[in-house]
């Protein structure tokens, strides 16, 4: 199925689907990012000082909402809703999306703290990447993590990313400029696909079970 800009597509693997995040999600969004203040606060992005002084704020999630569509529609950005067994547990955001002789694109994500540990979020962005190889036919996939965010980093390493360098002060990130790692994956480097090295490693923890 060819990609189209206007939409999120719907992605399915087991019990995690990929779908469009709505206007209508807002409840269950908020309900999800005020039970996680404490978990997810030391990773979200923030306005800078300079962004304060010009007037900005943070976007309502409604307005955030739109803007992701817009942006959507004009084929930069994909947001997607993360769902474990019907329940909204997480985001999951490509943005950046060149095409050219670029290719290029990157993916933000976070999860409930209820739902961490599950591989949940390992496969959710698995899904994203491959569609962005697949699909779209990118070349070249960031995930740019906290060095402090241990649990990110273990989902970049889990799925095959490698670590390309280090950028200091990229992102403002709970009040201050923050520096980040950069993990890159380039389309053909995880044979036969991420979502499908992930159902190995399953497969294989199955049958050898740690002792």
């Amino acid at each position: 199925m060819p990609w189209r800009p206007e939409v999120a597509p719907t992605l399915t693997e087991g019990d995690v689907r990929l779908r469009p995040l709505r206007t209508n999600d807002a409840n269950r969004w908020h309900e999800v990012r005020r039970r996680n203040q404490a978990w997810l606060g030391p990773w979200d992005a923030t306005v800078p000082e300079e962004g304060v002084r010009a007037g900005e704020v943070p976007p309502s999630f409604t307005v955030m909402t739109r803007r992701l569509r817009a942006e959507a529609r004009a084929g930069r950005v994909i947001p997607w809703a993360t769902e474990f067994r019907g329940r909204l547990v997480g985001q999951v955001t490509m943005g950046g999306i060149a095409y050219g002789s670029l290719r290029s694109a990157y993916i933000g994500y976070w999860i409930d703290q209820e739902f961490a540990g599950r591989g949940i979020t390992s496969l959710a962005v698995g899904m994203a990447t491959d569609y962005a190889f697949d699909v779209m036919r990118l070349h070249r996939m960031e995930l740019n993590i906290r060095p402090e965010n241990t649990a990110s980093r273990a989902v970049a390493e889990k799925l095959g990313f490698r670590v390309e360098g280090f950028r200091e002060k990229y992102l403002h990130i709970d009040g201050d400029w923050r520096d980040h790692v950069t993990y890159v994956l380039f389309a053909g480097d995880v044979p036969g696909g991420v979502v499908a090295r992930l159902r190995e490693a399953v497969q294989n923890e199955t049958q050898h079970p740690s002792a």
